[in-house]
This record gives structure tokens, C-alpha cells and sequence, in this order.
């Protein structure tokens, strides 16, 4: 960055927020590493991870953070609300009780974020379809019912098998 111009457009700040062990961490490490470990550190407080992208000659930063799930972590992780341009609201399709929180988050996302925010609900863990309990109908209804304004209301993701992870930039 020689000179003061920026080897970029625009920066991103995306916000992962749900449950602790739901995937966020392994979500952002598959998107801006293309990396995945079956072992990872619960988060604490916040942490995040940049990527630079190419859009047809448009340079942009896109920051993935990513937020502890625990209750705890709560008031600390909502001062990173601020400054986002898109919240994502992420479960474990195979967690009935990560996707019986989701109204709680959205209703973070819906207290702490700008009134127009993107927001994006993710079922994370497609790949463990044998140990599903939450099915897309459910989820893009919830989607639906909470009028999120995304260009996708739901989607599958799997950080393990990188599936669909290139929908979400």
C-alpha cells in the first residue's frame, strides 16, 4: 500500500453469530483458508479471519468474524454488531436445540444491527444428513417468517465438504 492507495474497493464486515459448536469457526477458516479441523477451541469473545476477493476488477476485503455462542459472550459480542453490512445467523442441522435458538439470535441481530442489515440464516453440517433434525422446510420457513432480506434466505452449508460456501459471498 505504497503511497496511501488502497490495494482495495471496498471492505465487508460479516457477522457469524448462534449457538457455541454450531460451525461458525469452521465456516470462516473453510471460506477464508480452505482449510477444515474436526478439533477446534470453542471461541471466546470474538475472533475473525479476512479474505481478499476479486469481482471483476473490484477488489474487496470481506471480514469474517465470527462470534462465541456461549450466553456469556453475549454482551461482550454485541459491540461487534456495529459496523457490519451482513449478519448470518448460523445452526447445526443436526441440532433441534441450536435451531430452537435462532429467533433468540435474530433477535440480537434485530436489537444490535442496523434496522436494514442483510441477514442470512445458515443450516451448517449438510453433510451429516443421516443426523438431520432440522429440515429445509423448517428453516426457510423460519427464514420466510422472519423476512430476512438476503439474497438467499437459507441455505445449506458444510464447512467439512466446502458445499455452498461460494453462495454466500
Amino acid at each position: 500500500m505504497g503511497g496511501g492507495k488502497l490495494d482495495y474497493d471496498y471492505v465487508f464486515k460479516v457477522l457469524l453469530v448462534g449457538d457455541s459448536m454450531v460451525g461458525k469457526s469452521s465456516l470462516v477458516l473453510r471460506y477464508a483458508k480452505d482449510e477444515f479441523k474436526l478439533d477446534f477451541i470453542t471461541t471466546i469473545g470474538v475472533d475473525f479471519l479476512t479474505k481478499f476477493e476479486d469481482f471483476d476488477g473490484t477488489k474487496v476485503v470481506m471480514q469474517i468474524w465470527d462470534t462465541a455462542g456461549q450466553s456469556r459472550f453475549r454482551s461482550i459480542t454485541s459491540s461487534y454488531y456495529r459496523g457490519a453490512h451482513a449478519v448470518a445467523v448460523v445452526f447445526d442441522l443436526t441440532s433441534r436445540k441450536s435451531f430452537s435458538s435462532v429467533p433468540s439470535w435474530i433477535n440480537d441481530v434485530r436489537g444490535m444491527a442496523k434496522t436494514d442489515i442483510p441477514v442470512l440464516l445458515i443450516g451448517n453440517k449438510s453433510d451429516l444428513e443421516v443426523m438431520r433434525e432440522v429440515t429445509t422446510v423448517e428453516a426457510q420457513t423460519l427464514a420466510d417468517h422472519h423476512n430476512f432480506k438476503a439474497l438467499f434466505h437459507f441455505l445449506l452449508f458444510s464447512a467439512k465438504f466446502d458445499h455452498n460456501l461460494i453462495y454466500a459471498v
